[in-house]
């Protein structure tokens, strides 16, 4: 099937997710989402779902041109309860030491709106995340040098956050907050295919 070609907007101000979007080596533009998000009060898919549908139709409402949106939300949750971006370092650390030696699930929500022709799509991916059983010293040493109040659950898996996990079940660029695969489904749901949209030059590699 052919591409459609049109410009691709993601609604987001996540450095990460523009990150991992420019490696794979396609252009797009960034408008950031004024969408309002909850946290509470639907399952966890419903939660992450709605917030991206959202942030897809905030944006899609300001954009005058054909284009399509991309738009995600991403959460914590532990046991069932949703771990937000902490309010200051005493939660970072409650938070830390909650997720330390157990298993919980980083779901993000996806939505995707071709606004040429109408057409939308939104899903959502899981991963299991296993946490290594963390000391005093080394959650203080996380805190420290990476800004947990920036960051769902207080923590980040890239950089020093690879210390922090022993096991993915799952994808892992779920869990930086832009699971490419599920969003690669999607966007061919509205006439979008990122193969075709690989620029050599511009995909970045480790």
């Amino acid at each position: 099937m052919e591409d459609c070609k049109l410009p691709l907007i993601l609604a987001s101000a996540s450095p990460r997710r523009r990150s991992l979007l420019s490696s794979i080596g396609i252009d797009f533009e960034v408008i950031v989402s004024y969408a309002k998000e909850i946290d509470a009060g639907a399952s966890p898919t419903t939660l992450v779902e709605e917030n991206a549908w959202a942030k897809c139709e905030e944006v899609t409402s300001r954009v005058a041109y054909p284009a399509v949106v991309i738009a995600a939300d991403t959460l914590v949750f532990c046991d069932g309860e949703v771990l937000s971006k902490p309010q200051d370092v005493d939660e970072a650390r409650s938070m830390l030491q909650r997720l330390s030696g157990n298993t919980h699930q980083v779901i993000t929500g996806i939505a995707v709106a071709n606004t040429a022709d109408g057409r939308r799509a939104r899903g959502s991916e899981t991963t299991d995340v296993t946490f290594r059983t963390l000391s005093n010293e080394e959650i203080e040493t996380f805190i420290r040098v990476v800004n947990p109040i920036d960051r769902a659950g207080a923590y980040t898996v890239d950089g020093p956050g690879s210390l922090l996990v022993s096991r993915y079940d799952g994808c892992y660029y779920n869990v930086l907050g832009l699971p490419i695969v599920r969003l690669d489904k999607l966007l061919r749901k509205v006439g979008v295919f990122l193969f075709q949209r690989i620029n050599a030059g511009k995909a970045k590699f480790l």
